[in-house]
């Protein structure tokens, strides 16, 4: 077992790590990879991507787990930190030929012991919608027609890589998928794409977005056509529930997008560089967005605007992610209650299918203390994976998110390095110079603003979607920063989506000296806060797990998710969590393992 201490041990990979809420174990015999337990040489392939669903088996054991590595796809029976895993009987195994798997996604609603329904992005743009229960292929969208002795093979929706796939929270049929071209697409299970071109009519545009409709006669795919900002849309979510929709793009770009209502809610802009992926407090009210600044930034939905950085990562954030079981709420003397109407609170508590696990959390976080003005004690957990093959764990407390507001007495721990020791006490606001302790650090100055947005008709209505805005953008912190960012980038092999398409790469060369100017007028602005004018979390556990770069964040009941891009998924069991022990399979102690 790796050692915890530093020096000369901080490369070596780290099999536990220790928060307030004990110990973390990495249980070898829980983990997941090819039959072969080979380490996968990852030159030239996708990232490896983890994708999740519960079947409601009434043998108490409903999880099942998908995984890609290189070409090929895997489906087994999850048996987390209850059992040893069984590489020898995988329920479904698929090679490809021609095309790489790049993401995937299940569908909750229709999950049974007997079927599931599994969407497969793949690097030549395809989707395909199979059930591993059943071994059968039900779809393919987006496929090449035409015949290669009459005429060439043609891809007429998109010919780029598939970045993003989702079903659309709530939908039995309707799913969602992004392209490295930056369009996204709206499509129908039901549907046919077609054999001919679609002809799309304009619904909406603005700056540097529009939304199209597909114009025909009898109902195919794709039912929108979203073409949002300049480079690849590397990843998309929904909220909890399922009425917004975050977009992190490689012009470096978050966008926020009311989906039924049709309305961009809000933007915010990296440091520099694209982002990479995006994901949702569990309450809704935050979004914390990574990528090629190293940073993961925190923003609130409310105010549509930047609350705090966090920096810990010495390569690109490849994937952030909340967990919904550290989350908690410890509410003041006084009784809380729910702030909101009561159709707000319905909603929360009835968010769908497969959402059970966060409910406690969700309604906890909607309460606030309305008899008192000091706010409740609030603890975000969320995590961030690298290209660096660090897991970084963060704690966000009610003195970032509140800090304007005396400290509630219960506050819980968290790591926090003041952005500057000379904060301006000028607020607009008018709160006393000394209502918070000169260690913590203040929010920023920039005046806030709360978008509200207008009910439109539904996406199926009105078919269509509002989607936004603006510049490719790279610039640097400081110039002794920039070198070192180079350095760590080329030790840690900061490749980002190798597997893109060089015309991908020679547009984003050939616009970088229009992104840095757009930056410039970007940067210092509530887009783009400087560094000095936010809070600057520090990560509460920063650890080397494993090879190469991570690639897959998931956090579950009792344990957590990791993945790197050898091939290998890895499951570290909660405190208290870990059932397993060496005694219980010693036959099958893999020989390959990631530690």
């Amino acid at each position: 077992m790796a050692a915890e201490g530093g020096g000369k041990e901080m490369n070596e990979i780290k099999t536990q790590f220790t928060t307030r809420e004990g110990v973390y174990k990495l249980l070898t015999h829980s983990e997941y990879s090819r039959p072969n337990r080979v380490p996968f040489n990852s030159q030239g392939s996708n990232p490896v991507k983890v994708s999740f669903v519960n079947v409601n088996d009434q043998s108490g054991n409903g999880d099942r787990i998908c995984f890609n590595v290189g070409r090929e796809l895997y489906f087994y029976i999850y048996k987390g930190v209850r059992k040893a895993a069984d590489l020898s009987k995988p329920i479904d195994k698929r090679i490809y030929k021609g095309t790489q798997p790049t993401c995937h996604d299940f569908n909750p609603i229709t999950a049974t012991a007997e079927s599931v329904s599994l969407l497969v992005g793949f690097s030549a743009g395809q989707v395909q919608l199979i059930d591993p229960i059943k071994k059968e292929t039900s779809k393919l969208f987006n496929e090449e027609v035409g015949s290669s002795q009459i005429c060439p093979l043609l891809r007429l929706i998109d010919k780029s890589r598939v970045t993003c796939v989702r079903w659309v929270p709530g939908s039995e049929s309707l799913f969602l998928v992004a392209h490295s071209s930056g369009s996204m697409y709206l499509y129908n299970v039901e549907n046919t794409c077609g054999t001919t071109a679609p002809h799309y009519q304009l619904l909406k545009q603005g700056e540097n977005y529009a939304v199209h409709t597909c114009k025909s006669k009898s109902a195919r795919n794709p039912l929108l056509r979203w073409t949002v900002g300049e480079g690849a849309l590397n990843e998309f979510a929904f909220s909890p529930d399922g009425k917004f929709l975050a977009c992190a793009s490689q012009d470096g770009f978050l966008r926020v997008f009311g989906f039924d209502a049709a309305e961009l809610h809000g933007t915010m802009k990296s440091y520099f560089g694209g982002l990479l992926c995006v994901c949702w407090s569990p309450d809704g009210r935050y979004i914390v967005a990574g990528g090629e600044d190293d940073l993961v930034t925190v923003w609130s939905f409310s105010d549509c605007r930047v609350i705090a950085r966090g920096h810990g990562h010495k390569s690109w954030v490849s994937v952030v992610a909340f967990d919904h079981c550290t989350t908690s709420v410890e509410d003041g003397d006084p009784p809380a209650e729910f702030s909101g109407s009561d159709e707000e609170f319905h909603e929360q508590i009835h968010f769908g299918a497969g959402r059970d696990r966060a409910n406690s959390a969700h309604s906890r976080l909607s309460k606030r203390n309305s008899t008192d003005s000091r706010p409740v004690s609030v603890t975000y957990r969320f995590g961030s994976v690298g290209q660096d093959t660090q897991m970084c764990l963060w704690d966000l407390t009610e003195d970032i998110l509140f800090p304007h507001l005396p400290l509630s007495r219960t506050r819980t721990h968290t790591n926090v390095m003041s952005a500057t020791n000379n904060v301006s006490n000028s607020s607009t606001s008018g709160n006393p110079a000394n209502s918070l302790p000169s260690t913590l650090p203040r929010s920023n100055s920039f005046t806030t603003t709360t978008t509200t947005t207008t009910k439109g008709n539904s996406i199926i209505d009105s078919a269509f979607i509002a989607t936004g805005v603006s510049k490719f953008a790279t610039l640097s912190l400081h110039d002794s920063r920039k070198e070192r960012h180079e350095k760590d980038h080329k030790r840690n092999h900061s490749m980002g989506h190798i597997s893109s398409k060089s015309s991908d790469k020679l547009n984003q060369l050939s616009s970088t000296r229009t992104a840095k100017a757009e930056a410039a007028k970007t940067l210092g602005t509530t887009l783009c806060p400087r560094m000095q004018d936010v809070p600057l979390l520090e990560p509460l556990v920063c650890k080397k797990i494993a090879h190469e770069r991570l690639t897959v964040l998931i956090f579950l009941e009792d344990c957590l998710v990791t993945a790197c891009q050898e091939g290998f998924v890895c499951t570290w069991a909660r405190p208290g969590k870990g059932l397993l022990s060496s005694q219980n399979n010693p036959a099958n102690s893999p020989s390959g393992t990631v530690v």
